[in-house]
């Protein structure tokens, strides 16, 4: 195993902001959407267990979004919806394969049919960039197709219609990437990853989404022992998952370094974020409630942060609630490309970034009219024991989030500055604001033309019904 690469960070952040890069200048643009990584799951955001100096680093460059939020709670979705900048009602990828998840015993509705493979209808925002002269590179996960290449990129590394890979050892099985000095996936990965960095022509839009850190949990054994010695910390004490986080950090500084070593750093958009929140049973994200697959907190809350030199204010923080959707309108802004063609969901965070806008009004969706099972039914947070997400939608509007349940029209609200991990249900103390929020939810489902699963399952025990709601 390496040793821990961290990166220098070139002279000072003062130095940096005085780099300033025209605005006629179109930017390299670097996306790191990590898979699984669950808001705690860094230093910069709070761990005491998992070690990132990289990142940690790499996030006082820009401005850090403590209310990032991906725009589903499992992969699939997520990727459809950052790469199209529309709601999963628009391309109908609600989860992974089948929409069926479960018992069907325990399934009350019948649950809309899922879409597994993004339709070349929607116009994904690599292929715009590739249009217009980038060259462009697919570096890990891909998930939405048999191949990336199809969506407007030029170069494949690793990427197919696989969720997770077989092993991070070799024989890698449903991941193919050529051969390298590397075996562990991660490594290997990187390693195509700056060959490409080494040798492209500018400008270029990199959509690094490495496997890592979904599962298998298989540890980097060079790492290993410093955790198993390493007491937990607020719920976090998977050694072998943080051996995996640790690496994934210094291949990232592994990937500013060779920026640097082309003098390509301070001309370069870098947005990092994770697709969902972190496995609930492998990570915890307290205080958030829940994990992956779940529309608690814990499993749509995620890491967020940009960076631009000389565009973006260094050490900069915000509060505002933001999306993976809105990743599609600010690239296409950062290159000048009028996004509004495209009819994107998210808006454009470049009013926050560059301080003209602190905050947006707006409400934010999402949409699940579907069943998936738990991952541990003997130790989650979820709503009850059987699934981690029963069909439902949920709306964030300011402090107030509502979840309602189509199974037996139930909602749940909770004031999320007082009530940040979701134990406080204010339905019946605030009634007005519940009527509130479900008017506005009714109106975004008549808009978008959201299907609603009510047909019955025949299937169904009603015993069933009996099991215990956590609350």
């Amino acid at each position: 195993m390496k040793p821990q690469l961290i990166i220098p960070l070139l002279i000072s952040l003062s130095y940096l902001s005085c780099e300033q890069t025209t605005t006629s200048q179109k930017p390299n643009i670097v996306l790191i959407n990590i898979d699984d990584m669950g808001w705690k799951d860094l230093g910069f955001m709070g761990s005491e267990y998992y070690e990132t100096p990289n990142l940690d680093r790499l996030s006082k460059l820009g401005m850090t979004f403590s209310n990032g939020y991906a725009s589903a709670a499992n992969c699939a979705p997520s990727r459809a919806s950052l790469m199209t900048g529309r709601w999963a009602t628009r391309h109908g990828i609600y989860t992974v394969q089948s929409s069926e998840r479960g018992k069907s015993k325990d399934r009350k509705l019948i649950p809309i049919k899922n879409t597994t493979t993004l339709s070349s209808k929607y116009k994904v925002f690599p292929e715009i960039l590739n249009e217009i002269g980038y060259a462009t590179c697919h570096s890990g996960k891909w998930h939405l197709s048999d191949t990336p290449l199809s969506f407007g990129f030029d170069i494949n590394i690793g990427g197919g219609h696989n969720g997770h890979p077989s092993s991070y050892y070799p024989p890698y099985k449903n991941v193919s990437v050529t051969d390298g000095k590397s075996e562990y996936l991660t490594d290997l990965i990187m390693e195509k990853t700056l060959e490409f960095i080494d040798t492209v022509s500018t400008p270029f839009f990199l959509n690094y989404s490495p496997y890592a850190v979904h599962t298998p949990i298989q540890p980097v054994p060079g790492l290993l022992p410093k955790y198993e010695s390493k007491p937990s910390s607020n719920g976090q004490i998977n050694p072998k998952y943080a051996s995996m986080i640790e690496n994934l950090d210094r291949n990232i500084g592994l990937l500013i370094s060779g920026l640097e070593k082309r003098n390509l750093l301070n001309t370069t958009l870098i947005i990092f974020t994770s697709d969902n929140g972190g496995l609930y049973g492998i990570t915890k994200q307290h205080p958030l409630r829940a994990g992956k697959g779940s529309y608690y907190e814990g499993g749509i809350r995620v890491p967020y942060f940009l960076i631009w030199p000389g565009r973006i204010p260094a050490n900069a923080q915000s509060e505002t609630p933001i999306t993976n959707l809105d990743i599609f309108p600010t690239i296409l802004e950062s290159v000048q490309v009028e996004y509004a063609k495209y009819s994107p969901d998210g808006a454009s965070l470049w009013p926050i970034l560059n301080q003209s806008r602190p905050e947006f009004n707006r409400k934010l969706y999402w949409h699940f009219p579907i069943y998936l099972q738990a991952y541990k039914p003997t130790d989650n947070e979820n709503r009850d024991p059987l699934f981690r997400t029963r069909p439902g939608s949920v709306l964030r509007y300011g402090k107030w989030k509502l979840h309602y349940y189509f199974e037996n029209n139930e909602m749940e609200l909770y004031d999320l500055c007082d009530d940040i991990g979701e134990r406080n249900n204010l339905v019946l103390e605030e009634p007005a604001k519940s009527a509130e929020m479900l008017k506005y939810l009714q109106d975004w489902w008549k808009k978008t033309n959201a299907p609603i699963p009510v047909d019955l399952n025949p299937d169904y025990e009603q015993q069933s019904e009996k099991i215990p709601i956590n609350h």
